[in-house]
C-alpha cells in the first residue's frame, strides 16, 4: 500500500500512505518485531504522531532524519497520540516531550500500568513472575530469574500523559478528525484511531497483518483479556472498512479481512487448548507444551525464555476464557491454577 514489498516493511525510510500521512519504521534492536511503525500526520505547520517509538538513540536518529526528509524537525511535533503503554510505543514520546514541550495522549485504561511503574517499579517483574508460578511454570521462572529478568526498570522513561483518552470523544486536528475507539485486549487501555472520512485505521498492536498480538501481557491485566480482545475485534467489523495502518508489519488494504482472520485463529486456538487439556494438560504451562507456536509450528521447547513466557500467558488467557464459557472448570490448589473438563 505504501510502495514497499511486505517483506521489507521495516527498512528505514519515509513512506506515504495517504495524503498528509507518512509511515516511518523505527528500529527495535534485539527484538523479533524488528521495527515499530510511527505515523506522521501533517497538521498545518505542525505534526501529530501516532505512537512514538522506543526511547533509543538510533530510534530518535531515524525519526529525526525521517522528519527532515519531510521538511520538519523534532520540535514540530505538537502531539503524540499513543495507542498503548508498551515501551516501543510510548517512551520516546516522554523523552521528546521533555525537550520540546509536545503533548502526549494515552488511553485511560493504561492508568493502572503507569501508576504501577511510577509508584512501585520493583513490583512489576515479581507480579509477572508470580503469574507464571500460578500457571505452573516454576522451571521457566527459575530460568528467567537466572537471566536477570526484570532486575531493573528505567523509571526515567515513564511519566503520565498530558491527556487520558476515552472512546466517548474524538481527536480534532486541523486537517482531519480521529475517533478514539477503545480496543482492549493486547493491553487494558489500548485504543485505535479511526479516520472515517479518509478510511484509515491507526491500529497500533490491535490488528496486525501477519502476526497475532500477545493478549494480556501486562502486570495489571483485566479479568478476561482474551474475551476483551475478541470483542474488540468484532467491534472493528461494525465500522466501515478501512486501510489498516499497523504498528508492526506492512500497510494492508482491509481491517475487516484481517480482523476476521484473527477471530478464526483464536477460535481454532481455543479448540486446540481444549484438545490439549483432553490429552492431560491441567495447567497453562502443561497445555502450552502441547501446542504449536508461531506460523512455523515450533515446539514450546524451541522458544527462547521470553517467548515461552508469552506463550504461557497466551495459553492461560485462552483457558480462562474456556472456563468462563463453561467449556472447562478452573480451580486453584496451593496457588496453582488448574483446568479440568
Amino acid at each position: 500500500m505504501d510502495g514497499r514489498p511486505a517483506g521489507t516493511w521495516s527498512a528505514p525510510g519515509v513512506y506515504p500512505v495517504a495524503a498528509g500521512v507518512h509511515r516511518i519504521p523505527l528500529p527495535l534492536p534485539n527484538d523479533g518485531l524488528r521495527a515499530v511503525n510511527v505515523y506522521v500526520i501533517e497538521d498545518g505547520d505542525e505534526l501529530v504522531l501516532v505512537d512514538s517509538g522506543w526511547a533509543l538513540d538510533e530510534s530518535r536518529q531515524e525519526l529525526e532524519q525521517g522528519l527532515q526528509t519531510l521538511g520538519y524537525e523534532l520540535g514540530d511535533i505538537r502531539r503524540f497520540l499513543v495507542t498503548h503503554v508498551h515501551r516501543d510505543h510510548y517512551t520516546q514520546a516522554v523523552v521528546l516531550r521533555r525537550l520540546f514541550g509536545s503533548r502526549i495522549a494515552l488511553g485511560l485504561g493504561e492508568q493502572p500500568a503507569i501508576d504501577l511503574v511510577l509508584t512501585r517499579p520493583g513490583d512489576v517483574a515479581p507480579v509477572r513472575l508470580a503469574f507464571l508460578l500460578s500457571c505452573g511454570a516454576t522451571a521457566l521462572v527459575e530460568t528467567l530469574r537466572d537471566a536477570g529478568f526484570g532486575e531493573s526498570i528505567d523509571v526515567d522513561l515513564w511519566e503520565k500523559p498530558d491527556e487520558w483518552l476515552t472512546d466517548v470523544s474524538d481527536v480534532g486536528l486541523a486537517t482531519r478528525r480521529l475517533a478514539v475507539v477503545a480496543a482492549p485486549g493486547h493491553t487494558r487501555g489500548h485504543v485505535v484511531f479511526l479516520d472515517a472520512e479518509h478510511r484509515l485505521l491507526f491500529a497500533g498492536d490491535h490488528v496486525l497483518p501477519h502476526i497475532t498480538p500477545s493478549v494480556g501481557f501486562e502486570a495489571q491485566p483485566a479479568d478476561l483479556p482474551l474475551g476483551d480482545y475478541l470483542s474488540s475485534l468484532r467491534l472493528m467489523l461494525g465500522y466501515q472498512d478501512a486501510t489498516l495502518l499497523p504498528a508492526h508489519g506492512p500497510v494492508a488494504p482491509s481491517v475487516h479481512q484481517r480482523a476476521r482472520e484473527l477471530l478464526v485463529h483464536h477460535t481454532a486456538r481455543l479448540d486446540a487448548c481444549l484438545a490439549a487439556a483432553h490429552q492431560g494438560g491441567h495447567t497453562a504451562y502443561e497445555v502450552a507444551h502441547r501446542l504449536p507456536w508461531t506460523r512455523r509450528g515450533r515446539r514450546f521447547a524451541e522458544l527462547d525464555p521470553f517467548n515461552q513466557m508469552l506463550a504461557v500467558g497466551e495459553t492461560a488467557v485462552h483457558l480462562d476464557l474456556l472456563a468462563a464459557e463453561g467449556r472447562a472448570t478452573r480451580s486453584i490448589v496451593d496457588g496453582i491454577v488448574t483446568y479440568h473438563l
